[in-house]
């Protein structure tokens, strides 16, 4: 049964479509994906969030709000400072396969028969 709810997620007439179309708006952003790029080694406050991202951590704020709402980061306080934190790894896979494909736009990536990490065999 659990193959067959598998299955069916992945579906064209899946329920979970739209939902994937919002995700990939979410990550539509530069700042977003220098910002899930920064936070894959674990939690970082915003002001070192926007120093990486090079924006004003008011910008960076608000970019983080979007992602806590759509349930990529979390939070930790911690007196004054907040923490960001990535809320689980599938945003960060979803950006690493993303700049892949940049990569292979571009003609900097290895033919996937020398990259088996881009998810095709030899």
């Amino acid at each position: 049964m659990n193959a067959d709810m598998h299955a069916s997620a992945h579906a064209p007439d899946s329920q979970y479509v739209e939902l994937a179309v919002e995700v990939f708006a979410m990550l539509a952003d530069a700042t977003r994906v220098r910002l899930i790029l920064a936070l894959r080694d674990g939690e970082l406050p915003v002001n070192a969030l926007a120093a990486i991202a090079g924006k004003p951590a008011p910008a960076v704020s608000q970019h983080l709000a979007k992602m806590r709402l759509a349930r990529m980061v979390s939070t930790r306080q911690e007196g004054t400072k907040v923490f960001y934190r990535l809320q689980n790894g599938h945003a960060s896979q979803l950006v690493a396969d993303a700049i892949h494909q940049a990569e292979h736009s571009l003609g900097t990536a290895p033919n996937h028969g020398m990259a088996p990490h881009c998810g095709q065999e030899k």
